[in-house]
């Protein structure tokens, strides 16, 4: 709220009423209206304020103190956001094409299920590895899609 950012602003500096009146050219009740809500400054007035307050119009007016993240590191976040979802909406497709891709090639195909099998060196068939990978790798994209940092 406006009057209470005048206030905090004010008592931050270490000025009385009658100083920031001085300071900005009104009088002291006009400072004691806009603090107590009983008034809002003009426009020429805001602008004098945000000016010896060294913020901005926005930050005076706005429910946001200056202490807040700006909107350049909000949108940086949001872009990095966005680039993790689409790499991991990008690695779930792969892993569900390779799966279809997969799944078709050992429906046409059966004997290629057995070559695989037989190329494999770990205990697992080579048609398990081969799915377990493409599972895995549709899971990593979920998560990366929902991952809210």
């Amino acid at each position: 709220m406006l009057s209470e950012k005048i206030y905090t602003l004010r008592r931050k500096s270490g000025l009385s009423q009658e100083q920031l009146a001085e300071k900005i050219g009104v009088s002291r009740q006009a400072i004691s209206k806009w603090e107590g809500g009983l008034s809002t400054p003009e426009l020429d007035k805001l602008k004098a304020l945000s000016e010896y307050f060294q913020v901005t119009m926005d930050e005076l007016i706005c429910d946001q103190m200056s202490n807040a993240i700006p909107s350049e590191v909000k949108q940086e976040k949001a872009s990095a956001t966005d680039n993790r979802s689409k790499i991991g909406i990008i690695l779930c497709l792969i892993g569900a094409f390779c799966l279809v891709l997969f799944g078709i090639l050992m429906i046409v195909n059966p004997s290629v299920a057995g070559q695989v099998s037989e190329s494999s060196i770990i205990t697992l068939n080579g048609t398990g590895i081969l799915t377990t990978l493409f599972v895995l790798l549709m899971i990593l994209g979920i998560y990366m899609i929902l991952k809210k940092k």
